[in-house]
């Protein structure tokens, strides 16, 4: 799960707590002392999160999908690709998301992490968790985030492949998400139901 995710499943707790859960991925370490209890909780969740999912059985079942030699790089381009199916499912293409403006408010308020903090700005001033919904803006951001990686651009490389599996991984996201929503999510009673409930 990436950005999106994250934060949809965050947004039952407090500002600190999606937060936590926003900026995790550029905490390393399990010592949370710099941070607040509610920032360290929310980097808990994400984590738990996380290892839920990978360990989940759809994802071993996507990864044997995908070209053998690129397998290695298939979790960061799944990752992305379950924020595009949750925008889809959310409409984030035809709809503005309370959520997202949430996560956006509460990343320009404090700074991420040094290993976020120059990409953070940039997702939110061009709204990249609305523009998941959008297939082509996705394989975009998978090939984007290969740029940043040392040596060839292996996640351009997996594009193709998520292209012509992509009835096989929206399939995928329709039996994984329930099971994210149903064990992970901080419930919020005050914004409606969950995307797992009618």
């Amino acid at each position: 799960m990436n950005f999106l995710a994250h934060g949809w499943l965050a947004r039952g707790g407090s500002d600190e707590f999606l937060y936590g859960n926003l900026i995790a991925d550029g905490v390393k370490g399990s010592d949370f002392s710099a941070w607040t209890a509610e920032v360290a909780s929310g980097i808990r969740h994400h984590r738990r999160v996380d290892a839920f999912v990978d360990s989940h059985p759809v994802i071993h079942s996507a990864r044997s999908r995908a070209p053998q030699t690129l397998r290695r790089y298939t979790g960061i381009a799944l990752d992305l690709m379950w924020d595009h199916f949750v925008a889809r499912q959310l409409q984030l293409d035809v709809v503005e998301s309370r959520v997202v403006l949430r996560c956006y408010r509460v990343l320009e308020q404090r700074p991420a992490p040094a290993r976020l903090a120059l990409m953070m700005p940039v997702l939110v001033e061009q709204d990249w968790l609305h523009r998941y919904a959008d297939f082509d803006f996705t394989c975009r951001a998978v090939r984007g985030i290969g740029q940043r990686l040392s040596g060839p651009n292996r996640l351009a490389e997996l594009v193709p492949w998520l292209e012509a599996d992509y009835a096989n991984l929206e399939t995928d996201f329709r039996r994984l998400w329930p099971t994210v929503t149903d064990e992970l999510e901080i419930a919020d009673t005050r914004k409606g139901p969950s995307l797992n409930r009618p």
